[in-house]
């Protein structure tokens, strides 16, 4: 992996994909499995090894058959990567000709931008802001 890439990206920040009924699936994930669910799906909290005071989080969730969400890929789900320096990621990225799907997206709980693997899987860079919902 290109180093200068590599330094960005720091870990797993959900798994995203389609399903039938995502009230049913997180009901089964939480009466079956145990994992505390909510509207949104489940969130996975960790410790950051390079910061251990500072807390990060994973999420799983299942989406709609037919969202949008993942547009424009095909693919029934969709890979959320955790990075940092979201602005410098997306530069080099530009410069290895990876074109950006949308517009940077910024929300409270971070932000946001959307890139397409060879085989056209959605892949979301979110750079963390805050700790994460109790």
């Amino acid at each position: 992996m290109n180093e200068t890439i590599q330094q960005h990206i720091v870990g797993l920040g959900g798994i995203f994909y389609k399903c039938d009924d995502p009230s049913a699936t997180r009901k089964w994930y939480s009466d079956i499995l145990g994992i505390k669910c909510s509207d949104y799906g489940a969130e996975f909290p960790f410790r950051e090894d390079d910061e251990p005071d500072k807390r990060g989080y994973s999420i799983w969730g299942p989406f709609t058959k037919n969202t949008d969400y993942f547009s424009p890929s095909s693919k029934e789900f969709m890979i959320n990567f955790r990075v940092r320096d979201l602005s410098g990621l997306l530069e080099k990225l530009a410069d290895q000709g990876i074109a950006q799907h949308g517009e940077r997206m910024d929300e409270v709980y971070g932000s946001f931008a959307w890139i397409l693997d060879p085989d056209g899987v959605k892949i979301e860079l979110w750079e963390q802001k805050g700790e994460p919902p109790e």
